[in-house]
This record gives C-alpha cells, structure tokens and sequence, in this order.
C-alpha cells in the first residue's frame, strides 16, 4: 500500500456529509484526509495544484452535486490524475444504480450507495466497515506496478462432463472483477451462469445490463421461475437469495427473501447449497473479491461433492476476504486474476467432451 497512510480527497457538496465521512475516515489511522471539495470543479482544482507527492491515492466523489457533478468531474480527475482510484458515492435509489454503472464504464473504481437514516445513515457500521475497505483495497492495488506476466496462470485440464452450472461470487471490488472475467467468456457459453453480487435491490439489474454489454454470455436480473440456459448467465438480485430446484433435466430459479446468511442478502452460501443439491459433482464455482465468508461453507460443499473451485488471488483482490477463506481451507483448486480465471474457465469449458 505504500509507506504512510492512504491519502483520500472526500468531495460532497453536503457539509453535514463531509463532515460526518470525513470524521469516519480520520478515526482510521491508515487513512489520511487531505482535501475536501464541494463539487467537482473543487475537487478537480484542488488535485491540479498538488504537487504529484501529495496528491490524493483515492477521490471519494459524490454523484450528485450542483455546478459540476461527479459525472461531469469524473473523466477530467482521471486525466489529470491517472493514477487515482475514484470511489462514486451514490444514492439508494433506482437513479443511484444507473448513475453508479455508468461512472463504472466513465473509469470509475467502485461505489458506495449512501446508507438511509433508517439503516444507520453514513453512521453506521456497516457502511463504515465497505467504505474504509474499498478505500484500502484499491490503494493498494492502484500502488502495486502491472505484472508484466502472471505468475501461474491456472491450466485446468478439461472435465470430462460440462459442469451442469457455473456460479459467481462476488462482494467487495466485484463489479469490476465480474466484468474482467464474464467478458473473457464466449457469448456461446456451453454452461448456465450464476452471478451472486452482494449489491442492494435496483442496482444488480443495473450490473447486469451493463455486463450483458460485454461480449461474453447474455446476462440478465434472475426472476423467480426462469430455467438455466447454456450461454445465459443470471444475477441475483438485491434484497433475495437465489435457490436452484431440479424439474426433471430442467433447473429452476426460486427467488427467497429468507434470512441474511453472512450479514448479505443475496449471499452465495444458499445459492451453493442448493446447486450442490441439485448437480452434486457437475458444478463448478468461483470466488472473487470480496469481505467476509461468504461462499466458504458453500464452497465446502462443493468439495466434498467432487465439484470444481476457483478463487481470486490475493494480488489481484479489492479485499481477500471471501477468496481467502476459501483458499485458506484448500478448496481452491485454481487461483489467478479474473482476466487469468476467465480465459481459463472459457478454456477449460470448451474442452469438454
């Protein structure tokens, strides 16, 4: 991550917000606040007159601002600061989502939705814990030089069945990791596709258009009933969890509200367990960036089912949580970046017999 703490400029035209997420980031040690903007034009003013020492590793920049918004600042931060990792901050409403994606496409490293009152508003922990996370977690990838070449990259021998499914699972940093391996994927993917992102309602419909946009399989928001289709991939969506039943040969889709498992909802760990029920040794999964465990209890189960598990490496990952675990009990038995996953699983997908 460097040596010193994480240097962050916090822009929000929002006094009361400012100072209640700069407070938040200064109780943090390794976090250093060391501009404050109230809309773009600030923020981007600001950057220009640092000198490149002291600039800013990480911009937290507010989507909606009057004079000149985070859509608007956006590009013209990364140009004139390339290096910076910029984290949207948006509100929980369908808007949010959309605004979110399209900052993700402008360049954008990761989002924060802003919390509601009733949640705990910026004063909750649970929005403490993501946000410092992120901010950490792409610090220190956004420090860390370009490998000229992986290290290992996973050579998997083809199955000799197709999986009956593949699933996805992501949390912290996942948006981005998604779309570097579901875009390495054929659009003629000879598997169904499962993507549990921990996002809230209204914004998985939004990351599912947007990797539908990629190239690789169709993807599209799970609704409750829809069949598993080869070379369709499904997103989970916010506030549910996403069950599989066996009709016959078919797989259906079965939507949950249910309990949070591993303090999400979706979360990959009933997701897992009913595939494992459903196509025992036929499964493969996957584990990407992410806080927490979720996917370590699933993933055990498809071990034990002599099912296939992959996992992020730890260089490559937002935060090695979800991952980590999992290849911490040795479950893993592929790891690489999700450019280094994705073409692996397309190449290990088509040698199938």
């Amino acid at each position: 991550m460097g040596v010193g703490p994480v240097r962050v400029l916090l822009c929000d035209d929002s006094a009361a917000a400012r100072s209640a997420m700069g407070r938040m980031l200064s109780s943090d040690p390794g976090i250093s606040v060391v501009a404050r903007a109230t809309d773009g034009s600030d923020a981007l003013a600001q950057l220009t007159a640092m000198a490149a020492a002291d600039r800013p590793q990480v911009v937290l920049l507010d989507l909606e601002m009057p004079r000149m918004d985070g859509m608007t600042a956006l590009p013209l931060l990364l140009k004139a600061a390339p290096e910076v990792a910029i984290i949207v901050a948006s509100a929980l409403s369908q808007r949010g989502a959309a605004a979110t994606m399209a900052a993700l496409q402008a360049g954008a490293c990761d989002y924060v939705p802003k919390p509601a009152a009733s949640e705990g508003g910026l004063a909750g922990a649970s929005f403490r814990d993501e946000l410092l996370a992120k901010i950490k977690g792409w610090a220190k990838l956004g420090s860390r030089p370009a490998p000229t070449a992986p290290a290992h990259a996973p050579q998997p021998s083809p199955p000799a069945q197709l999986p009956r499914v593949l699933c996805i699972a992501a949390s912290t940093g996942g948006p981005q990791a998604l779309a570097a391996l579901v875009k390495r994927l054929p659009r003629t993917l000879p598997v169904p596709l499962i993507l549990v992102q921990h996002m809230p309602l209204g914004f998985t419909a939004m990351l599912a258009q947007h990797l539908d946009t990629l190239g690789g399989p169709r993807i599209a928001e799970a609704k409750h009933g829809d069949l598993l289709q080869p070379g369709y991939g499904l997103v989970v969506p916010g506030d549910r969890h996403l069950l599989v039943e066996a009709e016959g040969p078919a797989l259906r889709v079965v939507l949950i509200e249910g309990p949070a498992e591993n303090f999400c909802r979706p979360a990959a760990d009933p997701t897992l367990r009913s595939l494992v029920a459903a196509c025992g040794q036929r499964l493969h999964a996957v584990v990407l960036t992410g806080m927490g465990q979720d996917g370590l209890q699933g993933c055990h189960m498809v071990s034990r089912a002599s099912g296939v598990v992959w996992t992020q490496d730890e260089a490559s990952s937002v935060v090695w949580g979800m991952p980590g675990a999992v290849a911490r009990a040795g479950l893993a038995q592929f790891q690489g970046d999700p450019a280094l996953l994705g073409d692996a699983l397309a190449r290990h997908l088509s040698g199938a017999r």
